[in-house]
C-alpha cells in the first residue's frame, strides 16, 4: 500500500444533547458495524461515552450536542465522542466502590477497549476508544 493512501473509512454523526439520542448513537454504531465481531463492544462504548457527554458536560444543556466519529480499518475500530465542554475537569477513569451508582462508565470502557485516549480542547473533550481487530501494524503486541 502506498504510504499516503488508507483503507480506513470514517463516519460522523452530531446529536442534540437529549438522553434519547444515546439510543440513536447505539443504533448508528450497530448499523455501521453490522457483522463485525466487535459491534457489541463498540455499541456499549458509544452508549457510555454519549451518556457521559450528556450527563457531565454542557452537551446535555439547552442547545447542547455531542459528536460521534467512527473510523474502521482492517486493524482497528476507533470510536470518538466529543462533548461541548463546561465540565471543569477532563474525563478520567475513577475506581469506584462496587456498589456505586455512578462513576464507573469510563472505567468499564477502559476495560473493554484496547486503548482509551482523552483530548482536551478549548471547546470540550474528545474521548477515543480503540478496539484492535487483530495484531497492531508490524505484528507487535501493544
Amino acid at each position: 500500500m502506498h504510504e499516503y493512501t488508507s483503507t480506513a473509512r470514517v463516519w460522523g454523526l452530531t446529536c442534540p444533547g437529549f438522553p434519547e439520542e444515546v439510543s440513536r448513537a447505539r443504533r448508528w454504531t450497530r448499523d455501521i458495524l453490522h457483522g463485525s465481531p466487535l459491534a457489541e463492544d463498540a455499541e456499549l462504548i458509544v452508549s457510555e461515552l454519549s451518556a457521559n457527554a450528556i450527563l457531565h458536560t454542557a452537551s446535555g444543556q439547552d442547545s447542547g450536542s455531542f459528536h460521534l466519529a467512527l473510523a474502521v480499518s482492517a486493524q482497528a475500530i476507533a470510536l470518538s465522542v466529543t462533548d461541548d465542554g463546561g465540565a471543569g475537569t477532563a474525563p478520567r477513569v475513577e475506581r469506584q466502590d462496587q456498589d456505586a451508582e455512578h462513576g464507573r462508565g469510563l472505567g468499564m470502557v477502559s476495560v473493554i477497549a484496547h486503548r482509551v485516549v482523552v483530548h482536551e480542547s478549548d471547546g470540550g473533550h474528545t474521548v477515543t476508544a480503540e478496539l484492535f481487530t487483530g495484531p497492531p501494524a508490524g505484528g507487535h503486541p501493544c
